[in-house]
C-alpha cells in the first residue's frame, strides 16, 4: 500500500498492519469482485468508511466500494456474481448486494454497495441532492464529507489513495473536510449533522474551522428532509458516545433547527441555585441510561433519557418560599415529545413508546417513599405495560442527585418496589391483568346482550381486579350484579 503517509511512519506502521490483516479477511470477496470489473474493463476500489475502519481495525461485512462503471454496468457484472441485488438507490449511483462467501472457513455474508464516481450538490431550495457522475477517483474523493472518509484502496493491487490526508487526520482523531467546510456544507448540509453524528461514534474531534462552519450555516440544515435529518440522529444516539455528538449540535446551533427542545433545557438558574442544570441533567441521565443497557443500544430508552424533561422550560415556576417547581413537566414533555418525533418521521409505534416513558417517568416518585400498595404496583405495571423494563432503568438512571445518602435512599426504595412487583408477578400475572369475568360471562350474568354496558361492566371489573387483586368467579359474580343494580337505581 504505497504513498500512505510517509511524513508519518510509526503511525503508518500501526494502521497498515491493522489495515492489511482486515483487508486480508475480507480478499476473498473483495478481489474476486475486483476481477470482474477489471475484465469489464472498469476499475474498482474500497472506499470510505470501510477504508477508515479497516484502518481502525474494526472493518465489519458491510463494504462500500466506488468504480468509474455506470449503473446499469454494474448491474451486469454483479447480477451473475452476487446471491441478491437489490437497485433502491440507483437513482442516486449505488447497487447493492448480498454475497455469501466462506472466509477462513466461516460462511459469512457480505452487504456490498458499489457507487460510480459522483459529485453531489444542493439546490439553495432542495431537499434533494442532485447527482451528476464523474470520470475519475479523485474527482469522486474530494466531494467526500470528511477527510477520514476521502481514503480509497484500489483492487485488486491494493494501491492505496489518500489525496486529503485522511491518514494524518485519523492518527490525531481529527474531522476535517476535504475542501473548505463551507463548499462540502453547500453540497449537501446534512454533512454538519454527520459531523456531529462521527465524533459521537468515533470519539473525533471536529476541526475548529469545521465547528466555525457548522455554527455560521446551521440554518441550512432545514433544506434537508425530516427523514435524512432523523436518521442521522438515531445513529448519533445509538453511539458510543452521543453526548460529544449531541453538545455539538448544540453549541453550534444546528439543534435549534432540529431537535429545539434540547437546547431550551438550557435554563437560566436561579440565584439561589435551588434547581440543577437541566441540560446537563439530562445528557447525564442519558448516559446513565446506557450503562443499564443489557442487549446493546436501545433507541426508545436512550430517546426517552434525552426527552424526558423537555417539559420542564413551559412548567418552571418560582414559588413564593424561593422554591422553584415543573408541576406537571412528565405530561407536557410527553405532548412535546409526540409532536418532535411525529415531525421528525417517527413510526406510530416509536412515538407512542417513548411519549409513554416520558409520561411515567416520575410515576415512581407519585407515590412517596412508604410502602407502596399492592393496587399501586398492579397500576404501575399495568401503565407501563411491555416498556416496564425500560420504564425501571429510565427512573434509575434520572437520579443524579451528588447525595450519597439520598441516591443509596433511592435506589433502596426502587430495589424494593422491583421485589414487589416480582412477587406479585409469580402470584397474579401481572403482565396480563384482566377482569376476573370475560365479555360472555358479563352477558350471561346480567342478562344482556352486547352493548356500550359490557365495555363499562369490563372496566369496572378490571378496577377491581386492580385494587384487590385476583377474585374468586362467585366473588366477583356478586360484585358485578351489585354495580349493575347500582347503575339502574342511578337511572
Amino acid at each position: 500500500m504505497p504513498n500512505a503517509n510517509e511524513d508519518n511512519p510509526r503511525a503508518l506502521s500501526q494502521v497498515q498492519q491493522r489495515a492489511v490483516s482486515e483487508l486480508l479477511r475480507v480478499s476473498p470477496v473483495a478481489d474476486d469482485l475486483a476481477r470482474r470489473f477489471e475484465e469489464a474493463g472498469f476499475s474498482l476500489a474500497l472506499v470510505g468508511g470501510s477504508v477508515r475502519d479497516a484502518l481502525l481495525g474494526r472493518l465489519g461485512n458491510d463494504l462500500d466500494f466506488t468504480t468509474d462503471a455506470r449503473p446499469e454496468d454494474v448491474l451486469k457484472i454483479v447480477r451473475p456474481w452476487a446471491d441478491a441485488v437489490w437497485e433502491v438507490g440507483i437513482a442516486f449511483g449505488t447497487v447493492g448486494c448480498q454475497k455469501d462467501a466462506r472466509v477462513d472457513g466461516v460462511e459469512q455474508r457480505f452487504e456490498i454497495e458499489v457507487t460510480t464516481y459522483r459529485s453531489e450538490a444542493y439546490d439553495r431550495t432542495s431537499r434533494k441532492p442532485e447527482v451528476s457522475y464523474g470520470d475519475s477517483i479523485e474527482e469522486d474523493l474530494v466531494r467526500r464529507d470528511f477527510t477520514v472518509n476521502a481514503m480509497a484502496v484500489a483492487l485488486p493491487e491494493k494501491e492505496f489513495i489518500d489525496p486529503h490526508g485522511g491518514l494524518d487526520d485519523l492518527a490525531e482523531r481529527v474531522l476535517r473536510t476535504p475542501g473548505t467546510p463551507e463548499e462540502s456544507f453547500s453540497d449537501d448540509p446534512l454533512r454538519m449533522m454527520r459531523a456531529a453524528r462521527f465524533a459521537a461514534q468515533l470519539d473525533f474531534d471536529v476541526a475548529p474551522e469545521v465547528v466555525a462552519a457548522m455554527t455560521a450555516m446551521a440554518e441550512r440544515i432545514e433544506i434537508v428532509s425530516a427523514e435524512r435529518v432523523r436518521d442521522e440522529l438515531n445513529k448519533l444516539i445509538l453511539a458510543a458516545h452521543p453526548r460529544k455528538g449531541l453538545a455539538l449540535l448544540v453549541d453550534t446551533g444546528l439543534a435549534a433547527h432540529v431537535l429545539p427542545e434540547l437546547p431550551a433545557l438550557r435554563l437560566e438558574r436561579d440565584e439561589h441555585h435551588r434547581h440543577k442544570d437541566v441540560y446537563d441533567h439530562t445528557l447525564i441521565v442519558l448516559e446513565q441510561a446506557m450503562a443499564l443497557e443489557t442487549d446493546g443500544p436501545d433507541l426508545r430508552l436512550r430517546l426517552a433519557a434525552l426527552l424526558h424533561d423537555i417539559g420542564k422550560p413551559k412548567t418552571r415556576r418560582f414559588e413564593k418560599d424561593g422554591r422553584v417547581s415543573f408541576h406537571h413537566h412528565e405530561v407536557v414533555g410527553a405532548k412535546m415529545t409526540k409532536k418532535r418525533m411525529t415531525a421528525l418521521k417517527y413510526s406510530n409505534e416509536l412515538v407512542k413508546d417513548v411519549s409513554r416513558l416520558v409520561e411515567l417517568h416520575l410515576r415512581f416518585h407519585g407515590y412517596g417513599t412508604g410502602e407502596w400498595t399492592d393496587s399501586a404496583v398492579r397500576r404501575y405495571v399495568r401503565d407501563a405495560g411491555p416498556l416496564l423494563d425500560r420504564l425501571h432503568k429510565l427512573t434509575r438512571s434520572d437520579c443524579t442527585t451528588r447525595n450519597k445518602r439520598k441516591a443509596n435512599a433511592l435506589s433502596r426504595a426502587y430495589d424494593g418496589l422491583e421485589e414487589r412487583i416480582a412477587r406479585l408477578q409469580e402470584q397474579e400475572e401481572l403482565d396480563a391483568i384482566r377482569p376476573d369475568l370475560d365479555g360472555n360471562e358479563i352477558m350471561e350474568i346480567l342478562g344482556v346482550g352486547p352493548g356500550p354496558v359490557i365495555g363499562q361492566a369490563y372496566k369496572f371489573l378490571l378496577e377491581l381486579r386492580l385494587e384487590n387483586g385476583p377474585t374468586e368467579r362467585d366473588a366477583a359474580a356478586a360484585a358485578l350484579k351489585e354495580w349493575w343494580a347500582a347503575q339502574n337505581a342511578d337511572s
